[in-house]
Protein backbone atom coordinates (compact mmCIF):
# COMPACT_ATOMS: atom_id res chain seq x y z
CA UNK A 1 0.00 0.00 0.00
CA UNK A 2 2.66 2.07 1.11
CA UNK A 3 4.88 1.74 -2.45
CA UNK A 4 1.49 2.41 -4.13
CA UNK A 5 1.42 5.72 -2.95
CA UNK A 6 4.78 6.40 -3.49
CA UNK A 7 4.11 5.91 -7.23
CA UNK A 8 1.53 8.39 -7.67
CA UNK A 9 3.18 11.44 -8.42
CA UNK A 10 5.32 9.65 -11.15
CA UNK A 11 2.00 7.94 -12.89
CA UNK A 12 0.48 11.53 -13.04
CA UNK A 13 4.19 13.54 -14.12
CA UNK A 14 3.58 10.64 -16.91
CA UNK A 15 0.05 11.45 -17.83
CA UNK A 16 1.05 14.92 -18.24
CA UNK A 17 4.02 14.70 -20.40
CA UNK A 18 1.72 12.57 -22.45
CA UNK A 19 -0.85 14.72 -22.92
CA UNK A 20 1.58 18.05 -22.88
CA UNK A 21 1.73 17.61 -26.55
CA UNK A 22 -2.03 17.88 -27.40
CA UNK A 23 -2.71 20.59 -24.27
CA UNK A 24 0.35 22.49 -26.36
CA UNK A 25 -1.76 22.01 -29.90
CA UNK A 26 -5.17 23.11 -28.45
CA UNK A 27 -4.03 26.37 -27.17
CA UNK A 28 -2.10 27.14 -29.87
CA UNK A 29 -5.28 26.30 -31.98
CA UNK A 30 -6.93 28.75 -29.74
CA UNK A 31 -3.95 31.37 -30.07
CA UNK A 32 -3.84 31.68 -26.45
CA UNK A 33 -0.08 31.08 -26.98
CA UNK A 34 1.76 34.19 -26.85
CA UNK A 35 4.81 34.39 -29.58
CA UNK A 36 6.39 37.70 -27.94
CA UNK A 37 6.89 40.68 -30.95
CA UNK A 38 10.33 42.56 -31.10
CA UNK A 39 10.29 46.34 -31.05
CA UNK A 40 11.83 47.88 -34.26
CA UNK A 41 14.94 48.95 -32.19
CA UNK A 42 15.57 45.40 -31.15
CA UNK A 43 15.10 44.00 -34.96
CA UNK A 44 17.68 47.16 -35.87
CA UNK A 45 20.06 45.97 -33.17
CA UNK A 46 19.42 42.37 -33.99
CA UNK A 47 20.75 43.37 -37.89
CA UNK A 48 23.44 45.39 -36.76
CA UNK A 49 25.14 42.45 -34.57
CA UNK A 50 24.82 40.06 -37.44
CA UNK A 51 25.92 42.59 -39.89
CA UNK A 52 29.33 43.72 -37.83
CA UNK A 53 30.21 39.79 -36.86
CA UNK A 54 29.64 38.53 -40.49
CA UNK A 55 33.60 39.25 -41.25
CA UNK A 56 34.16 36.61 -38.64
CA UNK A 57 31.29 34.06 -39.92
CA UNK A 58 32.61 34.47 -43.13
CA UNK A 59 36.62 34.39 -42.12
CA UNK A 60 35.24 31.25 -39.98
CA UNK A 61 33.66 29.32 -42.48
CA UNK A 62 36.03 29.49 -45.32
CA UNK A 63 39.33 29.09 -43.11
CA UNK A 64 38.11 27.03 -40.64
CA UNK A 65 35.31 25.27 -41.39
CA UNK A 66 35.88 24.55 -44.64
CA UNK A 67 39.11 23.24 -44.35
CA UNK A 68 38.07 21.00 -41.84
CA UNK A 69 35.10 19.40 -43.86
CA UNK A 70 37.44 18.99 -46.53
CA UNK A 71 40.27 17.43 -44.81
CA UNK A 72 37.48 14.76 -43.38
CA UNK A 73 36.60 13.90 -46.77
CA UNK A 74 40.43 13.96 -47.92
CA UNK A 75 41.37 11.13 -45.11
CA UNK A 76 39.39 8.63 -47.29
CA UNK A 77 40.88 8.69 -50.36
CA UNK A 78 44.50 8.92 -52.24
CA UNK A 79 44.20 13.04 -52.52
CA UNK A 80 47.74 14.57 -54.17
CA UNK A 81 48.75 18.19 -53.58
CA UNK A 82 46.13 19.39 -55.96
CA UNK A 83 43.53 17.63 -52.83
CA UNK A 84 41.87 15.49 -55.97
CA UNK A 85 41.95 11.84 -55.48
CA UNK A 86 39.74 8.77 -55.66
CA UNK A 87 38.20 7.00 -52.64
CA UNK A 88 40.39 4.39 -50.98
CA UNK A 89 38.18 3.56 -47.78
CA UNK A 90 40.59 3.17 -44.62
CA UNK A 91 43.81 2.30 -46.72
CA UNK A 92 45.50 5.28 -45.20
CA UNK A 93 44.44 4.08 -41.27
CA UNK A 94 45.63 0.43 -42.23
CA UNK A 95 49.26 2.04 -43.88
CA UNK A 96 49.67 4.60 -40.87
CA UNK A 97 49.48 1.57 -38.32
CA UNK A 98 51.39 -1.34 -40.31
CA UNK A 99 53.49 0.21 -42.95
CA UNK A 100 54.76 3.45 -41.53
CA UNK A 101 57.51 3.31 -39.68
CA UNK A 102 58.25 7.25 -39.23
CA UNK A 103 54.31 7.76 -38.10
CA UNK A 104 55.16 5.43 -34.76
CA UNK A 105 58.58 6.84 -34.58
CA UNK A 106 57.40 10.49 -34.57
CA UNK A 107 54.46 9.63 -32.22
CA UNK A 108 56.34 8.30 -29.59
CA UNK A 109 59.35 11.19 -30.32
CA UNK A 110 56.36 13.59 -29.38
CA UNK A 111 54.99 11.51 -26.65
CA UNK A 112 57.85 11.08 -24.66
CA UNK A 113 58.65 15.39 -25.54
CA UNK A 114 55.29 15.86 -24.15
CA UNK A 115 55.73 13.97 -21.28
CA UNK A 116 58.73 15.45 -19.81
CA UNK A 117 58.04 18.65 -21.04
CA UNK A 118 54.73 19.75 -20.04
CA UNK A 119 55.27 18.38 -16.09
CA UNK A 120 58.56 20.31 -16.23
CA UNK A 121 57.23 23.63 -17.47
CA UNK A 122 54.06 23.14 -14.47
CA UNK A 123 56.97 22.69 -11.73
CA UNK A 124 58.92 25.65 -13.22
CA UNK A 125 56.05 28.35 -13.59
CA UNK A 126 54.73 27.45 -9.76
CA UNK A 127 58.19 27.82 -8.20
CA UNK A 128 59.13 30.80 -10.66
CA UNK A 129 55.39 32.53 -10.00
CA UNK A 130 55.45 31.96 -6.21
CA UNK A 131 58.69 34.03 -6.12
CA UNK A 132 57.67 36.55 -8.09
CA UNK A 133 54.46 36.89 -6.03
CA UNK A 134 56.25 38.46 -3.77
CA UNK A 135 55.69 42.23 -3.46
CA UNK A 136 58.18 43.70 -1.51
CA UNK A 137 60.98 42.98 -3.56
CA UNK A 138 62.17 45.67 -5.96
CA UNK A 139 61.68 45.76 -8.97
CA UNK A 140 59.47 43.05 -9.07
CA UNK A 141 57.36 44.30 -12.19
CA UNK A 142 60.37 44.47 -14.21
CA UNK A 143 61.17 40.76 -13.18
CA UNK A 144 57.38 40.12 -14.14
CA UNK A 145 58.07 41.60 -17.27
CA UNK A 146 60.93 39.56 -18.06
CA UNK A 147 59.79 36.33 -17.70
CA UNK A 148 56.93 36.91 -20.07
CA UNK A 149 59.34 38.43 -23.04
CA UNK A 150 60.58 35.10 -24.01
CA UNK A 151 56.98 33.82 -24.59
CA UNK A 152 56.34 36.52 -26.79
CA UNK A 153 59.39 36.54 -28.60
CA UNK A 154 59.95 32.61 -29.46
CA UNK A 155 59.79 32.04 -33.51
CA UNK A 156 62.83 30.94 -36.03
CA UNK A 157 65.19 33.40 -35.24
CA UNK A 158 65.39 32.53 -30.93
CA UNK A 159 65.21 29.61 -32.45
CA UNK A 160 68.56 29.82 -34.30
CA UNK A 161 69.98 32.03 -31.34
CA UNK A 162 69.28 28.57 -29.81
CA UNK A 163 71.38 26.52 -32.43
CA UNK A 164 74.12 28.55 -31.47
CA UNK A 165 73.99 28.15 -27.12
CA UNK A 166 73.65 24.40 -28.29
CA UNK A 167 76.39 24.42 -30.54
CA UNK A 168 79.23 22.03 -29.07
CA UNK A 169 82.13 23.79 -29.84
CA UNK A 170 81.69 27.51 -29.02
CA UNK A 171 78.03 27.51 -27.51
CA UNK A 172 77.50 29.26 -24.17
CA UNK A 173 76.51 26.32 -22.67
CA UNK A 174 79.27 24.23 -22.73
CA UNK A 175 81.50 26.83 -22.49
CA UNK A 176 79.62 27.22 -19.15
CA UNK A 177 80.11 23.43 -18.31
CA UNK A 178 83.75 23.67 -19.24
CA UNK A 179 84.26 26.25 -16.42
CA UNK A 180 83.16 24.07 -14.07
CA UNK A 181 85.78 21.18 -15.43
CA UNK A 182 82.91 19.02 -17.55
CA UNK A 183 82.90 18.05 -21.13
CA UNK A 184 79.50 19.17 -22.49
CA UNK A 185 77.72 16.79 -24.74
CA UNK A 186 77.28 17.14 -28.78
CA UNK A 187 73.59 18.39 -28.27
CA UNK A 188 72.05 18.89 -31.50
CA UNK A 189 73.95 15.84 -33.01
CA UNK A 190 73.87 12.68 -30.24
CA UNK A 191 70.84 11.07 -30.15
CA UNK A 192 71.00 10.72 -26.42
CA UNK A 193 70.92 14.33 -26.26
CA UNK A 194 69.11 16.22 -29.41
CA UNK A 195 65.86 15.99 -27.90
CA UNK A 196 66.80 16.87 -24.17
CA UNK A 197 68.35 20.24 -26.16
CA UNK A 198 64.72 20.81 -27.55
CA UNK A 199 63.08 20.60 -24.12
CA UNK A 200 65.26 22.60 -22.65
CA UNK A 201 65.29 25.10 -25.42
CA UNK A 202 61.42 25.26 -25.18
CA UNK A 203 61.53 25.50 -20.96
CA UNK A 204 62.45 29.13 -21.63
CA UNK A 205 59.20 30.41 -23.17
CA UNK A 206 56.88 29.51 -20.46
CA UNK A 207 56.02 32.81 -19.58
CA UNK A 208 52.56 32.45 -20.79
CA UNK A 209 51.93 29.54 -17.91
CA UNK A 210 54.17 31.76 -15.23
CA UNK A 211 51.50 34.49 -15.93
CA UNK A 212 48.32 32.44 -15.62
CA UNK A 213 49.87 30.50 -12.58
CA UNK A 214 50.80 34.49 -11.09
CA UNK A 215 47.19 35.49 -11.47
CA UNK A 216 46.00 31.92 -9.43
CA UNK A 217 48.28 32.38 -6.70
CA UNK A 218 46.50 36.47 -6.29
CA UNK A 219 42.91 34.72 -5.99
CA UNK A 220 44.39 33.05 -3.13
CA UNK A 221 43.13 34.94 0.21
CA UNK A 222 45.86 35.82 2.51
CA UNK A 223 43.83 34.63 5.45
CA UNK A 224 44.64 31.55 4.63
CA UNK A 225 47.97 31.86 5.20
CA UNK A 226 47.60 33.63 8.37
CA UNK A 227 45.57 31.50 10.16
CA UNK A 228 47.98 28.63 9.13
CA UNK A 229 51.34 31.06 10.31
CA UNK A 230 48.90 31.08 13.60
CA UNK A 231 49.21 27.37 14.10
CA UNK A 232 53.01 27.02 13.00
CA UNK A 233 52.96 25.92 9.89
CA UNK A 234 56.36 26.86 7.85
CA UNK A 235 56.69 27.49 4.00
CA UNK A 236 57.24 24.19 2.95
CA UNK A 237 53.15 23.05 4.35
CA UNK A 238 51.78 26.48 3.20
CA UNK A 239 52.78 25.43 -0.08
CA UNK A 240 51.73 21.89 -0.01
CA UNK A 241 48.48 22.36 1.89
CA UNK A 242 47.46 25.67 0.63
CA UNK A 243 48.93 27.36 -2.08
CA UNK A 244 48.79 23.64 -4.25
CA UNK A 245 45.50 22.81 -3.40
CA UNK A 246 43.89 26.39 -4.56
CA UNK A 247 46.01 26.24 -7.41
CA UNK A 248 44.93 23.28 -9.21
CA UNK A 249 42.14 24.76 -11.22
CA UNK A 250 45.19 26.50 -12.95
CA UNK A 251 47.21 23.68 -13.09
CA UNK A 252 44.65 21.77 -14.69
CA UNK A 253 44.55 24.65 -17.49
CA UNK A 254 47.84 24.73 -18.08
CA UNK A 255 48.33 21.08 -18.26
CA UNK A 256 45.11 20.61 -20.63
CA UNK A 257 47.31 23.72 -23.21
CA UNK A 258 50.47 22.12 -22.37
CA UNK A 259 49.67 18.63 -23.88
CA UNK A 260 48.12 20.80 -26.95
CA UNK A 261 50.72 22.41 -27.56
CA UNK A 262 53.19 20.21 -26.87
CA UNK A 263 51.65 17.53 -29.37
CA UNK A 264 51.68 20.06 -32.34
CA UNK A 265 55.52 21.05 -31.88
CA UNK A 266 57.36 21.87 -35.08
CA UNK A 267 59.04 25.35 -35.80
CA UNK A 268 61.80 24.19 -33.10
CA UNK A 269 63.06 20.80 -33.76
CA UNK A 270 62.41 21.50 -37.72
CA UNK A 271 64.65 24.88 -37.64
CA UNK A 272 67.30 23.07 -35.67
CA UNK A 273 67.73 19.52 -36.01
CA UNK A 274 65.11 19.17 -39.16
CA UNK A 275 64.54 15.65 -37.21
CA UNK A 276 67.52 14.51 -36.69
CA UNK A 277 69.84 12.84 -35.78
CA UNK A 278 68.75 9.49 -37.16
CA UNK A 279 64.53 11.40 -36.20
CA UNK A 280 65.44 11.44 -32.95
CA UNK A 281 63.44 14.82 -32.78
CA UNK A 282 61.24 13.93 -35.50
CA UNK A 283 57.73 14.90 -34.61
CA UNK A 284 54.37 13.58 -35.81
CA UNK A 285 53.72 17.36 -37.21
CA UNK A 286 57.12 17.29 -39.16
CA UNK A 287 55.82 13.57 -40.45
CA UNK A 288 52.28 15.06 -41.29
CA UNK A 289 54.06 18.44 -43.01
CA UNK A 290 56.36 16.00 -45.10
CA UNK A 291 53.96 14.03 -46.36
CA UNK A 292 51.52 17.13 -46.90
CA UNK A 293 53.81 19.45 -48.69
CA UNK A 294 56.64 17.48 -49.65
CA UNK A 295 55.88 14.18 -50.95
CA UNK A 296 52.06 15.23 -51.86
CA UNK A 297 50.43 13.20 -50.11
CA UNK A 298 47.42 15.32 -49.22
CA UNK A 299 44.97 11.92 -48.30
CA UNK A 300 47.34 10.88 -45.87
CA UNK A 301 48.51 13.75 -44.38
CA UNK A 302 44.89 14.42 -43.84
CA UNK A 303 44.49 10.81 -41.97
CA UNK A 304 48.12 11.79 -39.86
CA UNK A 305 46.51 15.22 -38.73
CA UNK A 306 42.77 13.36 -37.27
CA UNK A 307 44.93 10.73 -35.38
CA UNK A 308 46.84 13.28 -33.97
CA UNK A 309 43.49 14.97 -32.82
CA UNK A 310 41.50 12.09 -31.57
CA UNK A 311 44.23 11.48 -29.67
CA UNK A 312 44.95 14.61 -28.30
CA UNK A 313 40.98 14.58 -27.39
CA UNK A 314 41.03 11.22 -25.60
CA UNK A 315 43.81 12.47 -23.65
CA UNK A 316 41.72 15.57 -22.81
CA UNK A 317 38.47 14.17 -22.09
CA UNK A 318 40.19 11.50 -19.99
CA UNK A 319 41.97 14.37 -18.07
CA UNK A 320 39.00 16.50 -17.43
CA UNK A 321 37.07 13.47 -16.15
CA UNK A 322 39.54 12.48 -13.61
CA UNK A 323 39.92 16.54 -13.01
CA UNK A 324 36.93 16.09 -10.57
CA UNK A 325 38.87 13.80 -7.95
CA UNK A 326 41.87 16.45 -8.04
CA UNK A 327 40.55 20.04 -8.98
CA UNK A 328 39.39 22.27 -6.07
CA UNK A 329 37.01 25.37 -6.88
CA UNK A 330 35.77 27.65 -4.64
CA UNK A 331 32.06 26.83 -4.49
Amino acid sequence: MREATNLEPLINRRKELFFLPLTFSNELARGEIMIKKYSTKEKSEARLFYIYISPWILGFIIFTLYPIVYSMILVFTNADNTGIGTFIGLDNFIKAFTEDALFVKSLLNTIFYVAIQVPLSIILSILIAIALNKKNIKGIQLFRAAVYVPFVTAGVAVTLLWGWIFNSQFGLINYALSLSGIEGPNWLSDEKWAMPAIIIMMLWSIGNSIIITLAGLQDIPKQLYESTEIDGANGIQKIIYITIPLLTPTIFFNLVMGIINGFQIFTQPYVLTEGGPNHATYTIMMHIYNHAFKYGEMGYASTLAWILFSIIMILTLIINQTSKRWVHYDN
